[in-house]
């Protein structure tokens, strides 16, 4: 019986051509090649991917702003192929894993009104609603989402990362019992 590992790790500059294709699959090319480059080179944006230990290349990627005590979540996607299965629940996981390891205390992010997936995601870890920006999306004109999550730096969040994870790990393993994520 063989293993699948799930790597979680900070990209590297020569990976740049796969992230723009993986956000012009995703997001319609929301970020640019000289975006991906300025964020990865950037102290204050803190970026990881997802990928198989069967299959290297990028199947997901996120990554937040460090802006005084806040994470500000700017991307997180999952290949189109991949969604559904656990592996944006990691990826935010990780975001958040990280940013209480920065000592940040709340995250924040839009998202666009009609993502039921990712609202459901975002809730699901404990993100509220905080506002609407009208017409946030230029290539649509839909409206964005704000939400917020506070108290990441409280031992009670420490606690429901631990559960999270867990939930996660019964999850791959539901799904296909050779598949583990490593950090």
């Amino acid at each position: 019986m063989s293993y699948f590992t799930v790597k979680v790790y900070p990209p590297r500059l020569e990976q740049i051509e796969e992230l723009v294709a993986l956000d012009n699959c995703c997001l319609g090319g929301l970020w640019s090649f000289d975006s991906y480059k300025r964020e990865l080179e950037s102290p204050n944006s803190h970026f990881l991917v997802l990928s198989l230990d069967s299959n290297q290349s990028i199947l997901g990627c996120g990554c937040f702003w460090e802006i005084l005590e806040e994470a500000h979540i700017t991307l997180l996607m999952i290949e189109p192929n991949y969604q559904g299965q656990g592996f944006g629940q990691l990826l935010l996981y990780c975001l958040l894993k990280d940013a209480v390891k920065r000592k940040l205390e709340r995250a924040t992010l839009e998202v666009s009104a009609s993502n039921q997936p990712a609202l459901a995601l975002y809730q699901k870890f404990g993100f509220q609603l905080a506002g609407r920006r009208k017409g946030y999306y230029r290539h649509t004109g839909e409206d964005a989402l704000v939400l917020w999550r506070n108290n990441l730096h409280y031992p009670q969040f420490q606690e429901e990362l631990s559960i999270w994870e867990k939930q996660i790990n019964a999850r791959f393993n539901q799904v296909n019992e050779n598949l583990e994520f490593r950090i």
